[in-house]
Order: structure tokens, then C-alpha cells, then sequence
């Protein structure tokens, strides 16, 4: 049933900008049920709006508005369907982005600083939710921070980053360039914002854009709190960072027709910075917004994305597509559907059907988990990075039929401990004494032990003798020998 009722309007609190509100508006606070357009987490079942209301009457549902997750076609529908939001700066962002899908598309960006040579786990969200926005007929825009780089972002930092030279930025630079046009093609387009930046003078900046931040705000960051309290303290130029992102989405705004911000949950201030300072400075009430995407985070509360040897780097340079696809295939059952849901595009149909499965007799394990590294790896690293991933899996798998070749094993030789041996010292030599001088046991009596109990392998083949020596014919393509104590441990012995 249908009532009268007043229009709410959602006033960015946490903005840096002051802002202002006539005198016949008048404030009030309301709950309503969580819906996927929530602003602001709280730990009930409702979320908290601060809202003013003018005269303007619509006609509405006198209940608090329904979730709209029936339209398959709206792109906030489905990244929340995903657990791919966690705080819009308006619920006007779910008509905008359903209004503008035949007419004229949203540009939405997601910024990136270049602060290492490749992109890493951690900013994949921000890729697949560009993309998501792609599949559903919007304009991805991906933002180098050329310019913000060196400053140098505080959120979720305890210490300063340390400064970039020139050299490092353009390297960075041109590294993910090439990370994001390889994973995204054709589909988005790439700026970069120190090409504003260096004609902005810092005059000008503080006129047009210092006056609108209010320092007691900006200070009330939770982000800039934590290292105010720190023994470390902080620099002007990381206080000001957001005033510099907030400006980033004005100069879109205007210059480029973005209309949509996206970014991990700590961005929230630097996102609301941007929206406040739109309307501001354009005097314009409606038309940009901020999306935030959780954290990926594991079951047991801590950061998804690093391995032993550090960050999963989204470079193949830098992290190969086999390594790649092992990290995503190790994943527990207790997170893989979720991250099923949130890194992936198959079908929620089917990603239900997978984890109904996993609790049926007869479900052959890390199955879940093998769709889930193929799809992810082959949006990383695309279908030839996939080939190669499960080709060195099946292949440097002891006791695999796949025939090893020099090929296969250069695609993994980086994630292998290797050595280098002359001809005569693999050539003629017993199996047991090269495990130890490769280094693969500390000992023969450990070699000898592992192979009587089945565990010792020679270029995935099972070694039964103990007698066996190395033979010419054992030198893959004459380069190399594999080594394997188990299914895990394995020495890649290069001829030298």
C-alpha cells in the first residue's frame, strides 16, 4: 500500500567539506533494514542514515523500501548478491546505474597507485568489480596514481611508504598499465593523473580546494587518528592524500564524465572526499557516487593474498600462472565459495550446486577448488596462462603419465629450488648421492629411507632401486633433472 512521504536525502558526514543545509531543512536519524544499498556497517541487523528532508512529497511503500535483487540486469544488484559491496554513498547509485544502461553507460573508476612493478591479490576486487560494471554495459576507467604515488596513500599503513624515484615510478608505472590492458583488453581505459597534476599550482589548489576541508574532520579519519597516536606520527603530505583523491574525482567528474568511484573499504573517506567536493564546487546534488568492496579476508579474520614468499603478484614476471593457480587450489573449503562468489563470474546457480556437493558422499575433494583456480587464473592470466598452470600441475605431479619436457619445466623452474651441476657430476651418479648434493636431503640413510617407503621420484617416476644411477637419457631435452622427495618437495638440477 502506497503513502505520501517526505524525500531523504543522505548527507556524507565523514566528507573532509564542510557542508551546509538551509535553515527550513531539518535533521533526524532512522534505522532501516539492511539493504544493498546500506552507507554505513554497524554490527545490528539495521544501518544508520543522518538525513535531512526538504517539502518535495513522493509517492512510496509506507514499509521500509525492499531489496531489489530480482533485476539480474543492475550491476549494484549483483555485486551485492556477490558480498562485493560494502558501503554505497547513496542508494540513488541503483537507479542511476539501471536508468543510464540503455541511455548513456556509467564511467566508473578505480584508482591504482604505482608503488611496485605489478598489482597484486589485493587490488584484484577492484579489477572484478570494473569488470562486473563492464558486463553490465558501463565504461571502466582504471587511474594510474602517477601524481598520488608520491605522496603516498596512509590508509591502512602504520608507517610512511618510502619515497619513489622517477626511474621506479615510470617503471611501476608501465608495469601495471600492462597488468590491467592484459586482464581487462579492450574494455577500459587507462589514465593517468599526474598528467592534471603537474600544470596544478599549489596556490590555486589551496584556493579552489583547501577552503572546503574542514581540518577537524579530516583529522577524525580513523586512518589518520591511528597514526596521530603513533609513536611515528605523520607528514602533512600523507595528511593531505585525501584532499589530492578527492580532486582526482572532481578533474574526472568534470573533464571525463565519471560518475562513479570505486575502492577497498578503507578508501571511504578518500572516496567521500571526491563526492563532497563535487558537490561543493559544481553545486551539484546528485550524479556521483562511491562504492567500497570488502576486504578479502579468510574465515579465520586474516588478509587473503599473501603466501610464504610474500604478495600474490598479478605480473606473471613476478608470480607465475602455475604458482597462481596452486595459491587459489590450496584455498580451505571454509572460504572457497565465497571467493567462488566474489572472484569469479560463474553463475550463483552453479556456484550453489558446487557447494551442495561438497557436502554429498562421494565428493572428490578440492573440487570446488579446481574452478575455482581455473576461472580465476584464466581472468588473471588469460586461457594460454591457464594451459600452462594445469599442464606443469598434471606434469610435476609424481607418478604423472604426462611426458616432462624442457618447456613445461622452464613455465615452473622460478618456484622451484634449483642447482647447477656439471655434466660429470649428474651423468654415471648414483640417484641417492645427487638428492644430496642437490640439496634435496641432508643425508644418503634419509634418501636411502624415503626410497624404500615409494617416496622418491626422478622426473616424476617412482625410483624403486637403490642402485640407480643417472643416465644420459635421463636429462630432459639434455638440460635438466627433477627431482621429488614426496609430492611436495621437489630440486630442479640444471646442466651446466
Amino acid at each position: 500500500m502506497a503513502a505520501a512521504s517526505t524525500t531523504t536525502r543522505t548527507l556524507l558526514l565523514f566528507s573532509p567539506f564542510k557542508t551546509s543545509l538551509t535553515s527550513s531543512s531539518s535533521y533526524s536519524f532512522h534505522n532501516f533494514p539492511k539493504l544493498p544499498f546500506s552507507p554505513f556497517k554497524t554490527t545490528t541487523s539495521t544501518y544508520t542514515y543522518c538525513c535531512y528532508h526538504s517539502t518535495q512529497s513522493i509517492s512510496q511503500s509506507q514499509s521500509s523500501p525492499s531489496p531489489r535483487l530480482n533485476n539480474n540486469n543492475n550491476v549494484i544488484d549483483i555485486l551485492q548478491q556477490r558480498g562485493l559491496i560494502e558501503s554505497l554513498t547513496s542508494p540513488d547509485l541503483h537507479d542511476a546505474a539501471a536508468a543510464t544502461v540503455s541511455n548513456s553507460p556509467l564511467k566508473v573508476y578505480c584508482g591504482f597507485d604505482p608503488t611496485a612493478e605489478s598489482l597484486h591479490l589485493g587490488n584484484l576486487l577492484g579489477i572484478i568489480v570494473l569488470s562486473w560494471f563492464h558486463r553490465l554495459g558501463h565504461q571502466p576507467v582504471a587511474l594510474i596514481g602517477g601524481a598520488t604515488a608520491r605522496v603516498g596513500d596512509p590508509s591502512g599503513k602504520s608507517l610512511e611508504r618510502p619515497d619513489l624515484d622517477l626511474d621506479s615510478l615510470r617503471r611501476n608505472t608501465l608495469g601495471i598499465e600492462s597488468t590491467i590492458a592484459r586482464i581487462l583488453s579492450e574494455n577500459s581505459v587507462i589514465l593517468n593523473n599526474y598528467d592534471w597534476w603537474k600544470e596544478v599550482k599549489l596556490l590555486d589548489f589551496l584556493k579552489d580546494v583547501g577552503k572546503y576541508a574542514r581540518v577537524g574532520t579530516m583529522m577524525a579519519k580513523e586512518s589518520v587518528k591511528k597514526r596521530l597516536e603513533s609513536e611515528q606520527g605523520m607528514s602533512y603530505t600523507e595528511f593531505t592524500y585525501q584532499l589530492l583523491q578527492g580532486y582526482d574525482f572532481l578533474h574526472l567528474y568534470k573533464n571525463e564524465g565519471v560518475r562513479v568511484q570505486i575502492g577497498g573499504s578503507d578508501q571511504w573517506g578518500n572516496i567521500t572526499a571526491g563526492t563532497e567536493l563535487i558537490r561543493k564546487v559544481l553545486q551539484v546534488e546528485k550524479g556521483a557516487y562511491g562504492l567500497t568492496f570488502p576486504l578479502l579476508l579468510k574465515s579465520d579474520g586474516t588478509k587473503f593474498g599473501k603466501s610464504e614468499d610474500g604478495a600474490i603478484w598479478l605480473s606473471p614476471a613476478m608470480f607465475s600462472p602455475y604458482k597462481f593457480y596452486q595459491y587459489f587450489f590450496s584455498v580451505p573449503d571454509s572460504d572457497v565459495v565465497r571467493f567462488l562468489k566474489m572472484l569469479t563470474f560463474l553463475e550463483l546457480e552453479e556456484i550453489e550446486e558446487l557447494e551442495g556437493e561438497m557436502g554429498r558422499v562421494g565428493y572428490v575433494p578440492n573440487t570446488a577448488q579446481r574452478r575455482l583456480a581455473e576461472e580465476v587464473t584464466r581472468f588473471v592470466h588469460g586461457e594460454g596462462g591457464l594451459m600452462e598452470a594445469i599442464k606443469a600441475t598434471k606434469a610435476l605431479r609424481p607418478g604423472a603419465e604426462t611426458k616432462l619436457d624442457w618447456e613445461t619445466i622452464e613455465g615452473i623452474a622460478e618456484d622451484v629450488p634449483s642447482c647447477s651441476l656439471k655434466y660429470d657430476q649428474v651423468v654415471n651418479v648414483q640417484l641417492v648421492e645427487l638428492s644430496v648434493s642437490a640439496g634435496l636431503f641432508e643425508s644418503k640413510s634419509a634418501a636411502r629411507r624415503l626410497l624404500k617407503q615409494g617416496g622418491l621420484y626422478l622426473n616424476n617416476s617412482r625410483v624403486d632401486g637403490e642402485d640407480k644411477r643417472i643416465e644420459a637419457e635421463d636429462i630432459v631435452d639434455g638440460k635438466v633433472v627433477l627431482l621429488s622427495a614426496g609430492k611436495k618437495n621437489k630440486v630442479l638440477v640444471r646442466i651446466s
